[in-house]
């Protein structure tokens, strides 16, 4: 028998990949954007300068030194980003949004917030998820 910690946490398991889904499509489909493409970009687009050490930025998306590469290769080839070296550490490499950059987030950002309200709105019906995203919703209002 699943414990109440277990039930909690699956329907968290749940919502997220239902919302990171339905973003995921929106950002490719309207932007040519993957999802970890767009919240680089937001990263970057709200750090000092514009720029990020490469590790910090996988840490703040949640991922790999290797996966974080290949992201930030993505978004130079597409002229969103350029990586720059640390002038105190030439083994450090920055990575910094572009003007071009700066505006493919602009224009994704309504995209996005679009569809998270939308998608939260039909998980929001869904059995087991309704109670869930009062919660985020919630919780987000009594940290802003």
């Amino acid at each position: 028998m699943a414990s109440l910690d277990d039930d909690a946490w699956t329907g968290v398991v749940r919502l997220h990949a239902r919302v990171e889904h339905e973003l995921a499509a929106a950002l490719q489909r309207r932007h040519g954007l993957g999802l970890s493409e767009y919240r680089a970009l937001c990263h970057l687009s709200t750090a000092p300068d514009g720029e990020l050490r490469m590790q910090e930025l996988a840490d703040l998306l949640g991922l790999n030194q290797s996966s974080v590469t290949r992201l930030v290769g993505r978004l130079e080839a597409a002229g969103f980003t350029r990586r720059d070296l640390c002038p105190d550490d030439r083994r450090g490499v920055y990575t910094v949004i572009t003007d071009a950059g700066r505006t493919r987030k602009q224009e994704a950002s309504g995209t996005y917030e679009g569809t998270l309200t939308a998608a939260l709105d039909r998980a929001a019906t869904v059995t087991g998820l309704g109670g869930l995203v009062a919660a985020v919703r919630d919780g987000a209002r009594v940290s802003s």
